[in-house]
């Protein structure tokens, strides 16, 4: 296997537990939100290291180079390749951004020692294969949440009950995985679906939105760490009808959490739907393994982590100022801050896929390879797309119209909020101006999983059902 020239890997995600070690022994002090926003910053500039090295290789993997944790874990355990080498910078800049936009005045509330723990495992976890490390690293992932909950003193049995089964599911399946396909299948893929949010699952997800920190809730939902789970896990054994009956449950999870955000009353919840339904459609491209369903799926997959970070840092800034935001009256906040409201506007339509934007091509591929399956996946996807544009626009109408009402505090945005929506402004829209790369890329990496789906199926199939399906084949193309 191909080597990095550096150690890019490990560094980065070594680098954001040193952060949180260190902001811990730094204690109370005023600028520890500077510090962690140092670490988050030298963390992201380690993964873009990463993916220009990689791209450089011209290859499909590669693994790192001078492994300093190869005494523990073997060196094929963290591995970057097509699937995952866009994921982990993108992960670096959604912490990076969430911690950006945190108002000094809330910072004691939002624990950044866990953020940075998360970030480290969460860019172990979209390093890492499918392995038992890999396990260790989903079921820890969801710790950092727990602790922030009982750090607040709030009701953590929903989230508790969701992961202490997504983590038995999950373990037993891949434990049994070398027993046979059904019931492994089976387990694995409840597990992923679990932590996905996929319906009837997502109840813990808008239990966290409500109880948690919407910055922690953003950070453990946005990266997509469910959809991770189900490429490693679930697309590498599933058959095609299985991979087709997850693909219409996703399908139906979009049309039901983008009828939800239309009629919610409080703009946590109305995020929380929104991202349901957008993650859930990408499920549905990722399942219907055709190389344009698949390549808009990973397009989609960059283009909602992008946007509805974005989307969901404005309303958290939002909150900061108002505390929690109804979408039952108009509070007409434009005039107080106009460079929110038009970043509210333009990532909430990226994120359906506006013209002109990163989510654009994405939307159309998956809409055109879920029409070659069937005519009639594409016309729901357009129908969940079309709710949750909907959804957009009544809540940019009920917080920034209306009648206005002046504060005697400033509500403008503040300079390091200002430089986070800046660079998400500027990738949302270059991404859609120049959106060629991003696609060409994807769609090799599209096309190299359904090929080595194809050959790990033809590996796993016992050579007397090979020759039987063989033989049905050429019987009937006799008859024929």
């Amino acid at each position: 296997m191909p080597e990095l020239y550096f150690p890019w890997i490990e560094v980065s995600i070594l680098i954001p537990l040193i952060g949180a070690a260190w902001v811990h022994l730094l204690g109370q002090r005023d600028n520890l939100l500077t510090h962690a926003i140092a670490f988050c910053s030298l963390t992201l500039a380690l993964t873009i290291g990463e993916l220009i090295d990689f791209i450089s290789l011209g290859t499909f993997e590669a693994h790192d180079h001078w492994p300093f944790l190869g005494w523990i874990f073997d060196p094929s355990v963290f591995v970057v390749d097509e699937l995952s080498v866009f994921l982990i910078p993108l992960t670096a800049l959604i912490f990076l951004v969430v911690v950006m936009s945190t108002l000094g005045t809330k910072a004691p509330r939002f624990s950044l020692r866990l953020v940075l723990v998360l970030e480290s495992l969460t860019l172990a976890t979209f390093s890492c294969r499918a392995s038992w490390a890999l396990v260790a690293l989903l079921i820890a992932a969801a710790i950092p949440a727990y602790l922030e909950l009982r750090r607040r003193k709030r009701c953590s049995r929903i989230y508790v009950l969701h992961m202490v089964t997504f983590a038995v599911l999950l373990i037993t399946g891949y434990a049994i995985e070398s027993t046979g396909v059904l019931i492994p299948g089976a387990m694995l893929t409840a597990a992923t679906l679990l932590r996905a949010g996929v319906f009837p699952l997502h109840l813990w997800m808008t239990d966290l939105f409500e109880k948690g920190t919407f910055g922690t809730a953003i950070l453990m939902t946005t990266p997509l760490v469910g959809a991770y789970a189900v490429m490693r896990f679930v697309l590498p054994i599933a058959p095609e009808w299985a991979l087709q009956s997850i693909a219409v449950l996703s399908l139906f999870t979009a049309v039901y959490a983008g009828s939800l955000a239309i009629i919610q009353r409080e703009a946590r919840r109305m995020f929380c739907y929104l991202l349901l339904c957008q993650s859930s459609l990408i499920l549905v491209g990722l399942e219907l393994v055709t190389p344009i369903g698949l390549t808009g799926a990973l397009c989609l997959w960059l283009s909602v982590g992008l946007s509805l970070t974005g989307f969901g840092i404005t309303l958290r800034c939002i909150e900061a100022r108002i505390s929690r935001v109804s979408l039952s009256d108009y509070h007409g906040l434009y005039a107080q801050m106009p460079m929110l409201a038009g970043f509210f506007l333009l990532t909430g339509l990226a994120s359906i896929g506006f013209p002109a934007t990163v989510g654009f091509v994405g939307m159309e591929l998956l809409i055109e390879g879920a029409v070659e399956v069937y005519p009639w996946v594409g016309t729901l996807v357009v129908f969940a797309a079309a709710l949750s544009g909907i959804t957009v626009l009544m809540a940019y109408f009920r917080i920034f119209t209306g009648s206005e009402n002046r504060t005697l505090v400033p509500m403008n945005a503040r300079p390091r909020e200002k430089v986070a929506v800046l660079v998400l402004t500027v990738l949302i829209i270059g991404g859609g101006l120049v959106p060629q790369p991003g696609v060409t890329s994807r769609y090799h990496a599209a096309s190299e999983l359904t090929k080595h789906r194809k050959d790990l199926s033809l590996v796993q199939t016992p050579p007397h059902v090979e020759l039987i399906q063989r033989s049905k084949k050429l019987s009937q193309s006799a008859s024929d």
